[in-house]
């Protein structure tokens, strides 16, 4: 027996698979010993959708397939908040939803998605303020919107994870704890991701202490990492379909030793309110992009998705957090010996 804290090492399935087919993601993540995944992108029928695009047939066909592969849902990998707060015009192609709208059909569809399949985990975003203003000035009116959206996944037994990432309002630590701190909602949780900040320019003692001031509320954990050949200057705006250098953690530049070294004191008290509210436990989301990544995704393939697994695992082991892979004995019990 130990008395290490363990996490739940999940990843986005997309990420895994060449053509982002339903079998190609299974098999891999079944392959690499993983029981959990968070589903964003998915070719179930010939077409590749978004998660919030999918039928219920096709959900029905992705369930048959998760249980064939021995596979459970970690979150909804939906893109709630990534449209923009105001309906100015800025120079990007981000969309504009009246916010009624939003919080009926959207956000209550990834509800229904979460139910769907069986997770109380949504991940989201904190909206996009207009390109070269300052996001502290609009913090009242996300403040407000992430709120309700709280509220919405509160009364349906949900849970919703706010991701740190450049050029939404929430873009770094200090932004989202602030966030985090007003809206003072147990529906809401943030999400931390030190690949996301570092591609803004943040030195490793920096996303440090960007992780630190977002600690009290982080949920869970997005793993990715960035190694720019020359140092990168910080950056109000950043170009995220021109990001090529993303590398597991194990070989960046966020010091991720350092961070899960810390997040490992908190595991244990985290994992035991988790449980309270029907989580399985602290998971670890790979997301590792390491042949590319962009606004609404990125891609590791089979191969990339491995190595980025066996560099977290090396973490892991270094700083005294345990994980579960399927072993001999899964397989047997799966297969009813």
């Amino acid at each position: 027996m130990t008395d290490r804290p363990r996490v739940i090492i999940s990843g986005f399935g997309d990420e895994a698979a060449n053509q982002k087919t339903a079998v190609q993601q299974f098999a891999a993540f079944a392959a690499m010993g993983l029981q959990y995944y968070s589903i964003r992108f998915i070719d179930v029928e010939g077409t590749i959708k978004n998660v919030m695009q999918l039928t219920k047939g096709e959900i029905t066909k992705v369930r048959h397939l998760q249980d064939e592969y021995g596979l459970n849902v970690a979150s909804i990998g939906s893109p709630i908040g990534k449209v923009k707060l105001l309906d100015t015009e800025d120079g990007t192609k981000n969309k504009f939803v009246p916010f009624k709208q939003y919080l009926s059909k959207d956000v209550a569809k990834a509800c229904e998605l979460a139910h769907a399949f069986e997770t109380k985990l949504i991940r989201g975003f904190s909206f996009y303020h207009p390109a070269g203003t300052d996001p502290s000035e609009h913090l009242a009116q996300t403040i407000d919107q992430l709120g309700q959206i709280a509220e919405v996944c509160h009364r349906s037994d949900l849970t919703y994870g706010v991701e740190v990432e450049a050029n939404l309002v929430g873009q770094n630590g200090e932004l989202l704890a602030e966030i985090h701190r007003q809206v003072n909602h147990p529906a809401l949780v943030l999400i931390f991701d030190a690949g996301n900040l570092i591609t803004q320019g943040f030195t490793p003692a920096e996303v440090f202490d960007q992780y630190r001031a977002m600690k009290a509320g982080i949920g869970w954990v997005h793993i990715k990492d960035y190694r720019h050949p020359s140092p990168i200057e910080r950056q109000r705006h950043v170009d995220e379909e021109a990001l090529k250098h993303f590398v597991p953690a194990d070989l960046g530049d966020s010091a991720h030793e350092l961070i899960l070294k810390d997040f490992r004191d908190i595991i244990p008290a985290l994992e035991k309110e988790y449980r309270r509210r029907g989580i399985p436990g602290v998971f670890l989301d790979l997301e590792p992009h390491v042949k590319g990544g962009g606004q609404f995704g990125g891609f590791s393939g089979p191969d990339g998705f491995g190595v980025a697994l066996r560099g977290l695992c090396r973490i892991l082991d270094f700083v005294g957090i345990d994980y579960h892979l399927r072993d001999f004995e899964d397989v047997r019990a799966a297969r009813g010996f």
